[in-house]
């Protein structure tokens, strides 16, 4: 029997391939974005409790009302906006899947999405399984700034929406005011929307703020903004996120949600929503992160290797041009198997595979992982 592929070009993801190669060789595994330490015993204990409860069934496809609520309370606290928990808050089977509805809600065929690049490897995938058509807008090297410039020239009569990630992904940048006040020009009297991945919101450093779509109503009015309890409670195997939008927005996303997992893990829900009460959970993740790039960092001084800005996210690049001329694949690969340090080549990231000669490390690892991986990458 054959089938026509609709992902023809798409195989396994990076992610998978480093994590398997870094397992087959008995390699630190800095590649895949999990982090090394435990979930809290408080939160581990709060499901267990409610399950036995006996909140084992069927959640609102919603979400439960006791979470959204939390959710509607933590946004205004954090970014001052007044969202309805009843129509503006929708619990998701994790972020990708929120990302998939929210691109699905809006994108019909022929239409064109500006995706910019390095760009997080489902944006791509969710847009084409749509019919539509990504427009990559690369990232300025080596800082990964936005060339609005750049942006505004790719936009066309069949634009749909702009993906953004901030902190991003892979790149540790981070949004600033100057790039907000760029993006309302921008999408100011235009039908625009903008898909906010911030998952990493809590998880920045050195005094800066996140640039929250939700911030700014004329610009959370078009964004559909989506948020991780996997990254923000070291809990990514439970696959649970949220996506905040304008009820409007909502309500297709909804739409769409319904036939991919109509709901979420229950416990899970009740665990999270009586857990946000622990304020310091997120607020002080951003600290506890900063420390562990720290660590790294300093672990790595005095090698070859040349650490770029990194603001958000538990995420490193690292320039190896000082070592090697090899493509990103082949020499984070040559990396895994002779020196048994695993790290992303973020070439993958580009539609045109632009190859800068850098690797992503993740630092969300314990501290003796951390040291132990500096000392290795020290002396290549």
């Amino acid at each position: 029997m054959k089938i026509t592929s609709k992902l023809p070009d798409v195989g396994t993801t990076i992610f998978t391939i480093m994590s398997k190669l870094a397992a087959d060789q008995g390699a630190i595994n800095l590649s895949q974005g999990f982090p090394e330490f435990g979930v809290s015993p408080d939160l581990i204990d709060l499901v267990n409790q409610y399950m036995q409860k006996g909140c084992n069934q069927y959640a609102p496809m919603s979400g439960i009302a006791e979470l959204r609520q939390k959710i509607s309370e933590k946004t205004k606290e954090l970014y001052g906006a007044v969202i309805d928990p009843e129509t503006d808050v929708t619990v998701t089977s994790g972020a990708t899947e929120a990302l998939y509805a929210a691109i699905t809600a809006v994108v019909q065929a022929g239409d064109e999405v500006i995706l910019l690049e390095p760009a997080y490897d489902s944006y791509d995938p969710a847009i084409r399984l749509s019919g539509g058509v990504p427009v990559p807008v690369q990232l300025q090297y080596p800082d990964y700034r936005i060339d609005w410039n750049r942006v505004k020239d790719a936009i066309t009569d069949r634009t749909r929406a702009i993906m953004l990630n901030s902190p991003h992904n892979p790149t540790g940048a981070i949004m600033g005011e100057a790039d907000i006040a760029a993006l309302k020009e921008l999408v100011a009297d235009t039908g625009l929307c903008i898909i906010s991945d911030e998952v990493y919101e809590h998880i920045i450093f050195d005094g800066k703020r996140h640039e929250s779509m939700l911030r700014y109503p004329e610009l959370a009015e078009r964004s559909f903004v989506i948020s991780s309890f996997g990254k923000t409670y070291h809990a990514t195997g439970w696959k649970m996120g949220y996506c905040v939008a304008p009820a409007e927005l909502s309500a297709e996303f909804r739409r769409v949600h319904q036939f991919l997992t109509f709901a979420s893990h229950t416990p899970s829900q009740f665990a999270y929503a009586e857990y946000l009460d622990n304020h310091s959970a997120y607020l002080d993740l951003g600290a506890f992160y900063q420390k562990k790039r720290d660590i790294f960092l300093e672990a790595i001084a005095g090698s070859r290797f040349k650490p770029l800005p990194c603001f958000g996210t538990y995420f490193q690049m690292l320039d190896y041009s000082e070592i090697s001329q090899d493509g990103d694949m082949e020499f984070s690969r040559w990396l895994t198997v002779e020196k048994k340090v695993a790290a992303i080549p973020p070439s993958v990231f580009y539609q045109g595979r632009d190859d800068h000669k850098v690797l992503r490390f993740c630092f969300a690892k314990n501290e003796d992982t951390l040291l132990k991986a500096g000392e290795i990458l020290k002396a290549v």
